[in-house]
C-alpha cells in the first residue's frame, strides 16, 4: 500500500504545524540533501511546452529512493479561473521500484520554494539583513515572507506588483501575522534601502522587472521567477556586477536568468557553498544573486520531510496503487473470469 497525502490532509498538516515552522524545519532537510549533492542522479527537468504553458517532470534518485514531481506552469491560468502552478510528487523504493509515498505538491512546492530561498539567503546575504523587497505579489509572496522571517528574522517588507489587487492580498494576509508591509510605488521604490530583493513574477516573457541601476552594494537578489525558457526578470547587467549562484547549471542556463548570458558565464553551484567547497559572499559590499529555477533534489527533500512529519498521524491515507497478484508472474490471475463471446 502507498501512503497518500491529499490536498485536505496537506492543508490540515500546514494548519496544525504552521507554515513558518514548516518552512524553517524543511530548510534542514534541503540543506542536508544539498550537502550530499553528488550522491544524486541529476538531470534538467523534462518539459513539454505549448502556447498555453509548460508541463514538466522533475526526477532524481539517491540510489535508495527515487522521486519525481509533475508540475505545470500556465501564466494565463488565473484569468481563466485556474492556478498558475499545480503539482504532485512521488517517492519510490529503488530496490523494487514500488511507489511508497504520493502527495499533492501545489502547496508543498510553495513551502519548499520558500525554504530553498531562505536557505540560500542564509548562506549568501549579509548577516545583518533586516529588510526584504518583494517584486511580485502572487501566490508565492506570503510563503517567501514567512520563510525569510522564520530563517533570517526579517519582518520588514517592501512590496510592488503591477496588479494592485495582488498587493492588497499580500497586505491583507501578512499584516495580521505581524509583518511591517510598505506598499511601494514602483520596483525601484521597493528595492530602495532593501537588503534582500525577491523577484517572483508570472509573465512568461523576457522581462526586466529590476534594472541594474536600482541594485545597491551589499544586496542579495533572490531571483525565482525566471523558471522556464523565454522567461526572465533581471536586467542582465545585474548578473555581470554580482556573484551568481545556481542550483544545477545545465538547467539554469536553459530556464533561469542565465538564458541571457554566454554559455561560459561563470557561476557557482549553491551546494558547493553549503559544503564549504566554494566561497559565498566575498564582502559586505558584494552583490549576490541566487538564480533559482527549482530543482528536483529540493522536491525530493520536501517529499521526505512531509512523509516523516505525518508518520504516526492520521494526516495520510493508504491507497492500493500497485497491482499485487498472489503469484507475481500471474498478473492475469487478477482479472475476473469471463465467458468468451459466443460461449
Amino acid at each position: 500500500m502507498t501512503r497518500f497525502v491529499d490536498v485536505g490532509n496537506m492543508v490540515k498538516w500546514v494548519a496544525h504545524a504552521g507554515a513558518e515552522s514548516i518552512i524553517r524545519d524543511m530548510v534542514g532537510y534541503i540543506e542536508s540533501d544539498f550537502k550530499r549533492w553528488e550522491e544524486f542522479d541529476r538531470t534538467p527537468r523534462v518539459a513539454s511546452h505549448t502556447p498555453f504553458g509548460v508541463i514538466e517532470l522533475m526526477p532524481t534518485s539517491d540510489r535508495e529512493t527515487y522521486s519525481f514531481k509533475y508540475v505545470n506552469g500556465h501564466p494565463s491560468n488565473p484569468g481563466r479561473g485556474y492556478q498558475t502552478v499545480t503539482a504532485f510528487g512521488v517517492l519510490a523504493n529503488v530496490h523494487n521500484g514500488y511507489p511508497t509515498f504520493l502527495a499533492e505538491m501545489t502547496l508543498l512546492t510553495a513551502l519548499r520554494t520558500a525554504a530553498t530561498s531562505a536557505m540560500a539567503a542564509r548562506a549568501l546575504a549579509r548577516p545583518d539583513s533586516s529588510v526584504m523587497a518583494m517584486i511580485g505579489a502572487g501566490s508565492q509572496a506570503e510563503f517567501q515572507a514567512l520563510g525569510f522571517r522564520g530563517v533570517l528574522g526579517i519582518s520588514r517588507l517592501r512590496v510592488w506588483d503591477t496588479d494592485p489587487d495582488a498587493i492588497a492580498k499580500v497586505v491583507r494576509n501578512l499584516t495580521p501575522l505581524g509583518f511591517d508591509v510598505y506598499v511601494a510605488s514602483s520596483a525601484e521604490d521597493a528595492v530602495r534601502g532593501a537588503d534582500i530583493v525577491t523577484t517572483c513574477t508570472a509573465d512568461k516573457a523576457q522581462a526586466q522587472v529590476l534594472e541594474a541601476a536600482a541594485v545597491e552594494p551589499g544586496m542579495h537578489l533572490n531571483a525565482i521567477g525566471g523558471d522556464c525558457p523565454g522567461k526572465t526578470e533581471l536586467d542582465p547587467r545585474i548578473l555581470e556586477q554580482g556573484d551568481v549562484f545556481v542550483e544545477y547549471p545545465p538547467q539554469t542556463r536553459i530556464e533561469g536568468e542565465l538564458q541571457q548570458m554566454p554559455d561560459d558565464f561563470e557561476v557557482t553551484e549553491l551546494w558547493r557553498v553549503l559544503t564549504g567547497d566554494a566561497p559565498g559572499r566575498r564582502s559586505p559590499e558584494s552583490v549576490t544573486i541566487f538564480d533559482s529555477v527549482g530543482f528536483a533534489i529540493e522536491d525530493f527533500s520536501a517529499l521526505r520531510f512531509v512523509r516523516d512529519a505525518v508518520d504516526g498521524t492520521d494526516l495520510f491515507d493508504t491507497i492500493d496503487l500497485v497491482a499485487s497478484p498472489d503469484d507475481p508472474k500471474d498478473l492475469f490471475g487478477l482479472v475476473p473470469s469471463y465467458s468468451p463471446v459466443g460461449g
